[in-house]
């Protein structure tokens, strides 16, 4: 069959263009996750087993995803070019895209699930969060199930419930996780002007990174749903595992940028403080909402130094207590005698 008949049958650009786009971006991420990978790999060599075993994973999913993606639009242009098969039935490799896709943003929304549960100790958010990450993960594997059923493009429609379920899942669970650690955040400005800046700066990392894979889930279902004859929503669905996965690494990072920042250690949003010589450390994991207005013994004050440097508590890489905020205590010897 030529391919003006084609043209003619369905918009050929608003049919494979948006699959084209949607494997280009989740390609140029893929570079973007090598390099967030390197420098993680290069700047926590003592990182917990466990996480680098699963920064490992995600690493292995997204390489096998991008190679499904880069599949997936090789056979419609390539072996499918010019047929009216490669405009009815969907690639072999587009029924992976549910599964790979929850693989990869499931276990991610979990893990941040879990530091905010040391960050907040409500187990509520956790809960919470943890719900819609499952029901995205059903979801989704529900969507690579039906479209292995129904792999012909006019019946995507017949289980619009467990996309929505997808995306609508991913999407919540993302909405909790941002509001919730800039909550967490918020209630934890102690008034000095220095913490409360990195407390602000980490609170807009949270929105960015929060708000990125919430708006594509988000954008995925309206064009899916207001534009049913094309592939449209592919440009924002390809990408979402990507984004996921280098959200979570650039916050990662995130804790050797922070060191920088007026001589002061590596913050995060989801991990601890490192100490710079001369800088002492009150955790804050249980920091009472008001500063003002301390209760209990929630709050442990930093040991106190005979000067500056000296006698500073040393604070690795807070891995299971939550986020350490800085105060900064200076005691200088006095040199002058104090006149009776």
């Amino acid at each position: 069959m030529r391919l003006p008949s084609l043209r003619k049958m369905a918009g050929i650009e608003l049919f494979f263009g948006p699959l084209l786009i949607g494997v280009f971006l989740n390609t140029i991420l893929y570079g973007v996750l090598l390099v967030q990978m390197f420098i993680y790999y290069q700047s926590f060599k003592r990182e917990a087993s466990w996480i680098r075993y699963f920064v490992l994973y995600l690493f292995i999913v997204e390489t096998l995803n991008t190679c499904f993606d880069i599949m997936l639009i090789y056979e419609p242009l390539i072996t499918r070019y010019a047929t009216t098969r490669a405009l009815t039935i969907a690639p072999m490799m587009l029924k992976a895209d549910g599964v790979v896709t929850v693989a990869i943003s499931t276990p991610v929304q979990i893990f941040i699930a879990w530091r905010i549960k040391i960050i907040s100790q409500s187990t509520l958010l956790t809960a919470l969060i943890s719900f819609f990450a499952i029901c995205s993960f059903v979801g989704g594997v529900a969507t690579t199930v039906a479209v292995s059923v129904a792999p012909e493009f006019a019946r995507f429609q017949e289980f619009e419930w467990t996309i929505i379920t997808w995306l609508v899942g991913s999407a919540v669970a993302d909405v909790f996780i941002t509001g919730s650690l800039v909550w967490s955040l918020y209630n934890r400005k102690t008034g000095v002007a220095g913490s409360d800046d990195i407390i602000n700066k980490i609170m807009r990392l949270s929105i960015q990174t929060g708000a990125i894979t919430t708006i594509a889930a988000i954008t995925d279902i309206i064009l899916w749903r207001l534009l049913p004859h094309t592939t449209l929503n592919f440009i924002p669905d390809f990408p979402l595992s990507k984004l996921y996965t280098n959200s979570l690494l650039s916050t990662f990072n995130a804790r050797g940028g922070w060191k920088n920042h007026a001589g002061q250690g590596g913050h995060n949003v989801l991990f601890g403080y490192q100490k710079e010589s001369g800088v002492s450390v009150s955790r804050l994991t249980n920091l009472p909402h008001s500063p003002k207005n301390p209760t209990g013994s929630a709050y442990e004050p930093p040991p106190r130094s005979t000067s500056l440097g000296e006698g500073a508590m040393k604070s690795p890489p807070d891995l299971e207590f939550g986020i350490s905020m800085v105060t900064k205590i200076e005691t200088f010897n006095d040199s002058v005698p104090r006149s009776n």
